[in-house]
């Protein structure tokens, strides 16, 4: 009896995963969740054999999560299945305790692999994060200055440097437009910034955005 949680603020991606994971996986009972709140509820609530999770929800986000799940469950394993591209977010969520991480874009019978290969035990790491992972390893003694940032800063600073609006990011992470200002000033002060053009050109030449 194999139990997944998905949580996902998109209902149509949550059918979607729920469908695939038990017409392919094996899966007998998928649980859902809109948030993060609603994911750490039924987590202390019921028994789950994995939890599958996004980056972005209103609220908390997926690698806070993350790591709340890991604080209470260290031995329930996450994948962290994302719109974003893995070189923004996979590191860091390996290094927050994910047992892999995925894009949303990849093909249903890959995740269905990733599935069954964390739930085997093991953890799902493509070859393209292992390079990520590899590269991260060999700068361990001078780590890059976006390093230094919280999981909120990090997210915020993509997505100040994708070109978004103070405004429009809070909208999405359902956070004031006070509280977006006050990390885009974290930001720019532990990175040692002065404007979003410059934290723009940072995250291009580090290959953050595109």
């Amino acid at each position: 009896m194999i139990k997944i949680l998905i949580a996902d603020d998109h209902t149509t991606v949550r059918t979607g995963l729920k469908q695939i994971l038990v017409e392919e996986a094996d899966v007998s009972e998928v649980g859902e969740a809109r948030n993060a709140h609603e994911a750490i509820d039924l987590v202390r609530s019921r028994r789950w054999d994995l939890v599958v999770t996004d980056i972005s929800m209103p609220g908390r986000g997926g690698l806070e999560l993350l790591k709340e799940i890991k604080s209470e469950q260290p031995k329930l394993p996450v994948l962290v299945l994302s719109m974003h591209p893995e070189e923004q977010y996979a590191v860091r969520a390996l290094k927050a305790g994910a047992s892999g991480y995925m894009s949303k874009e990849a093909a249903s019978d890959e995740l269905v692999k990733a599935v069954r290969k964390i739930l085997r035990g093991g953890r799902y790491i493509s070859d393209s994060v292992a390079d990520l992972l590899a590269a991260d390893i060999g700068e361990e003694a001078g780590r890059p200055r976006y390093e230094t940032l919280s999981d909120r800063e990090y997210q915020v600073m993509i997505m100040i440097a994708s070109g978004k609006a103070v405004s429009d990011i809070a909208a999405e992470l359902a956070l004031s437009v006070k509280t977006i200002s006050t990390y885009r000033a974290r930001v720019l002060e532990k990175m040692g910034m002065k404007n979003n053009a410059e934290l723009t050109h940072y995250a291009i030449q580090n290959r953050l955005v595109e």
